[in-house]
């Protein structure tokens, strides 16, 4: 046998009333609250602070470098949540390589709201090796 269900219809405003609840205003925001927008220089100087702790006295090892670009990704990825950009999706990426004095490029290509949306990159070296970080701060509508 098939089980029914009701609604019950209020003569006020004609919405089931199953379908009413407590919270009725809406959960997206269209636009960051200024104080949570992603600042660029607030968030490089936080990188670069993250580097210069970490990598001061770093020497390149090979084999070490994998551990060693998640840890400070997941570190500066934390340390940017904790700065309170609410609904911002952070992206951090980490490459460190030999210093040998030759050259390296890099380049990102994203596809954003250049209102809400933005990125920082910073880059450390020492004499043994070179970090180049970039942090992509997106807004979740």
């Amino acid at each position: 046998m098939a089980a029914s269900t009701r609604l019950s219809f209020s003569v006020a405003d004609g919405v089931p009333e199953t379908e009413k609840s407590d919270e009725s205003e809406n959960t997206y925001i269209l636009r960051p609250v200024f104080q949570q927008r992603f600042r660029p220089p607030l968030v490089k100087d936080c990188i670069h602070t993250i580097l210069k702790e970490e990598l001061a006295n770093a020497e390149y090892v090979p084999e070490e470098m994998p551990q060693l670009t998640k840890r400070l990704s997941e570190m500066i990825k934390n340390k940017l949540k904790e700065m309170g950009f609410d609904r911002y999706k952070m992206v951090v990426q980490v490459v460190i390589g030999e210093q040998r004095g030759e050259g390296v490029f890099m380049a990102a290509c994203c596809f954003w709201d250049a209102d809400t949306d933005n990125y920082i990159h910073d880059v450390f070296m020492n004499d043994s090796l070179f970090c180049v970080v970039a942090a992509f701060g997106c807004f979740f509508y």
